[in-house]
């Protein structure tokens, strides 16, 4: 895999600590783990996951995201996104804004929708990279189907806390449905190529648009602006622990009880930031049908949740394919007029305007 070997993450820098969740614990039904899960999904909305055995898994992955962002851009471009809010396929560095005043991002990434990985050879949304063919059997589609895996688990602890019917979460998010659900393999070049950057996000400040995200990376750079804080904090990366945070559509479903936490990415701390950056997430998204509203009606615990917070909306009148390609329209600076259109890719952020 890409950079194996890498300095320590700093000592003096800020850091956000985050609670430690064992994945077999809680899969196992362990009622302390199952509380300090539902603790950390309600309180900042980020967690580290350990125990999880996709190790493996991601080590393949990111072997091939180096082999995809070793080819050539020309050939690359050939799966580019394109501004019409789809977000599968490759994105080039400079292809979104960051922020309000239309900075640049600073990273390049290639999505694998989840239909098109365990549906393969047929193609569902669109075509991908050779490189991407060629390992989407014996890599991509094994990762996405261990996200899923970690991530069903986790939704039948959120379902059962929020006094939903039994299996809500997991029909919204119904595998015969087709969904935003996809991977993401994240690439940065090191600090050292782009100096000015160094106090700049390279991913600009955003919620996550999905319901979950299970993450890796070996390297710092991911910041949290938690809940009642004005200065953002690093997230320390620990070996064999993937990082866990809750999306847009499960704060939306929750009735705010579980928290979207605002993050971005910055270049990696101290003499990290002389090394590339690579990073792996699986995000779970709700089926492209699910409109994204309050579960009132199937929850007496969520109904008291939202009468308790009349200044927010959870009446998207959205559905999640709706609300995903909004957001990811109006990031992509083809599309940008000005500053409203950074407004307008806005999700369930604590802090719309953090940077």
């Amino acid at each position: 895999m890409p950079g194996s070997t890498f300095p320590p993450f700093p000592d003096d820098v800020q850091t956000h600590p985050l609670l430690i969740i064992d994945y077999e614990l809680i899969k196992a039904g362990d009622v302390e783990e199952v509380n300090r899960l539902w603790e950390a999904a309600t309180t900042i909305g980020f967690w580290y996951l350990k125990n999880h055995g996709a190790d493996q898994d991601v080590s393949d992955m990111f072997d091939m995201g180096a082999e995809t962002m070793a080819l050539p851009l020309e050939e690359r471009m050939k799966f580019e996104q394109g501004d019409k809010g789809q977000s599968f396929g490759y994105k080039k560095v400079g292809a979104n804004a960051i922020d309000a005043t239309g900075a640049l991002d600073a990273v390049e990434f290639i999505n694998v929708s989840k239909d098109d990985a365990l549906a393969y050879p047929q193609v569902v949304h669109r075509t991908y990279p050779s490189t991407v063919n060629a390992r989407m059997e014996n890599t991509i589609a094994p990762f996405v189907r261990k996200g899923l895996e970690v991530t069903y688990v986790m939704f039948n602890i959120f379902n059962d806390k929020l006094g939903l019917p039994e299996g809500t979460l997991e029909r919204l998010h119904d595998m015969e449905e087709h969904s935003c659900s996809e991977t993401r393999c994240i690439h940065s070049p090191p600090t050292a190529q782009v100096k000015k950057a160094m106090e700049r996000a390279v991913l600009g400040a955003h919620t996550d648009f999905g319901s979950l995200s299970f993450l890796h990376n070996r390297l710092g750079g991911l910041q949290v602006l938690p809940p009642g804080h004005d200065e953002w904090s690093y997230i320390r990366p620990i070996p064999g622990h993937a990082i866990c945070n809750v999306g847009d559509a499960l704060a939306l479903f929750s009735g705010g009880i579980l928290q979207s936490n605002i993050h971005r990415v910055v270049p990696p701390p101290g003499a990290q930031a002389e090394y590339e950056r690579w990073s792996l997430v699986f995000f779970s998204r709700p089926g492209n049908s699910k409109v994204l509203r309050a579960l009132v009606e199937s929850s007496h615990i969520i109904a008291e949740a939202v009468k308790k917070q009349l200044d927010r909306n959870f009446e998207t009148g959205s559905s999640a394919v709706e609300w995903f390609a909004r957001r990811i329209r109006n990031q992509r600076i083809n599309n940008r007029t000005g500053p409203e259109t950074w407004a307008a890719s806005r999700g369930t952020e604590h802090t719309p305007t953090a940077a």
